[in-house]
């Protein structure tokens, strides 16, 4: 990938300077630092809604632009060293496990084909959809997405009314349903990363995740057991004939999927000594032994998977690449923001801090929970749950134990609320595209804003009054 190609020969050249370092002071930085990392991510927003060709074919290049942007400004008035330390760390700490986690569930998940004709019933569709939410915490909401997407448009393909259905999908299945694990939702990964036990989001925020999706699944059964028994809503003759038992292909990947989980089980578990600093940025042998293992779950994936299994699933690393090289860009740009706000009230970015922060000092959970969810929802919610992570002080210890609701909050904000418009999450997109291939007429931006208005917001405000208050 060529971003990674300038991301390393960067690196390359700023390592000399390392040992010359210094940890930058965010209060000392101006807040026109941040501007890169606010133009990747409404490049990422608003350039695919107006120039969508130019987008597609040059997106890697706009990241790289942001990027550059920023370190070679930011190498010019601190020195090569801190850039490159800066630069080093975004790298071996956050971007690279990042991508490498990625791009297994992604393989893993791409290999598995449901195969077989379903027939959409109000009661079919609810049990793929509450399939779907189990699945996204353990195979991540982007695994799960393209592991029943195809199916459950295919099993609806004789209906006139299917677009509700895929609405649903990107609320439960691509958002909502990933919000226990770090292996369910990038930002997750990233607070795992941070030193987040694995096991703590789903011991702080199930009640949250059960009460959103046990209300969707409810909504979705009435709204489309209307539907369905509305009068000529079905189709005479199915088209997809039930020529083929259902079941599922490239079972292997099942066997892969259970290892992924070990491995990230294992790096959270297994405390090592045993680690290497490279230009200050320790790699530990734990994570080391987790990366290294995912690579190899790749290709056994890749070499395992007939080949006619990729092709019934239109498989392509087409969205794997556009994630990587945006991410790239991402986590470079993002931090001097990530500096800023570490420095409070005494930073550049203090309004945003004192905004979350009440009277008496002391972290706002409902504050923090919109303020996260709402930025999840236009940006990203992978980066911003970092830059609120670091607003609440970024020490994991303390958000664990004596902040706990407020990180229960940025946590349910980032993963809930990035279902609210296509481009708050990765696969909300990648959704509508594969159901518009099949004939499906989704709503617009706007359009699908509705239905998550109308439908979600009520039922974070219920959230918001019954636990974060």
């Amino acid at each position: 990938m060529a971003i990674s190609r300038w991301v390393f020969l960067i690196a390359a050249g700023l390592l000399p300077g390392l040992a010359q370092a210094a940890e930058i002071d965010g209060s000392t930085l101006s807040v026109l630092w941040g501007v890169p990392f606010a133009g990747i991510l409404l490049s990422i927003a608003l350039v695919p809604l107006f120039a969508p060709v130019f987008w597609h074919h040059h997106f890697g290049k706009v990241a790289a632009a942001w990027a550059l942007a920023f370190l070679v400004p930011f190498a010019a008035v601190f020195g090569l060293g801190a850039a490159g330390v800066s630069l080093v760390h975004a790298l071996l700490a956050e971007y690279i496990p990042f991508v490498i986690l990625l791009a297994a569930l992604f393989t893993v998940a791409g290999g598995i084909h449901v195969r077989g004709n379903l027939h959409g019933s109000p009661g079919l569709n609810t049990a793929i959809l509450a399939i779907g939410a189990v699945l996204a915490s353990f195979m991540g909401t982007t695994g799960a997405s393209m592991l029943l997407i195809r199916p459950l448009v295919r099993a609806n393909d004789n209906r006139k009314h299917v677009a509700h259905v895929v609405v649903f999908f990107i609320f439960i299945v691509s958002n909502a349903g990933g919000s226990l694990t770090p292996l369910g939702d990038p930002p997750l990964f990233l607070g795992f990363l941070k030193g987040v036990d694995f096991f703590w989001t789903v011991g702080h925020i199930y009640q949250e995740t059960l009460f959103l999706i046990g209300s969707l699944l409810a909504i979705f059964y009435g709204l489309d057991h209307w539907y369905y028994h509305r009068r000529e809503e079905r189709l005479p003759v199915d088209p997809t004939p039930d020529s083929r038992s259902i079941g599922f292909d490239g079972k292997v990947n099942f066997a892969l999927l259970g290892i992924v989980v070990a491995l990230v089980l294992l790096s959270g578990f297994w405390k090592s000594p045993v680690a290497w600093s490279i230009a200050g940025t320790p790699v530990g042998l734990p994570g080391l032994v987790r990366d290294l293992g995912l690579l190899a779950v790749i290709a056994a994936s890749l070499s395992l998977t007939p080949r006619q299994v990729h092709a019934d699933n239109q498989f392509s690393w087409g969205p794997m690449q556009e994630v990587a090289k945006l991410f790239a860009g991402i986590f470079l740009t993002i931090i001097p923001v990530i500096a800023m706000l570490k420095a409070g009230t005494q930073g550049p970015f203090g309004a945003v801090v004192s905004a979350v922060t009440r009277a008496d000092g002391s972290p706002d959970p409902a504050m923090y929970f919109w303020a996260t969810g709402f930025l999840s929802a236009f940006l990203d919610n992978a980066p911003t749950y970092l830059v609120f992570f670091n607003t609440a002080g970024g020490d994991p210890a303390v958000l664990m134990t004596t902040l706990a609701p407020t990180l229960a909050a940025i946590s349910a904000g980032a993963v809930f609320m990035g279902a609210c418009t296509y481009i708050g999450n990765a696969p909300n997109l990648m959704v509508k595209a594969i159901a518009e291939e099949r004939g499906v007429k989704m709503p617009s931006f706007f359009g699908y804003m509705l239905w998550s208005v109308g439908i979600l917001v009520p039922l974070f405000v219920a959230i918001t009054f019954i636990w974060f208050v």
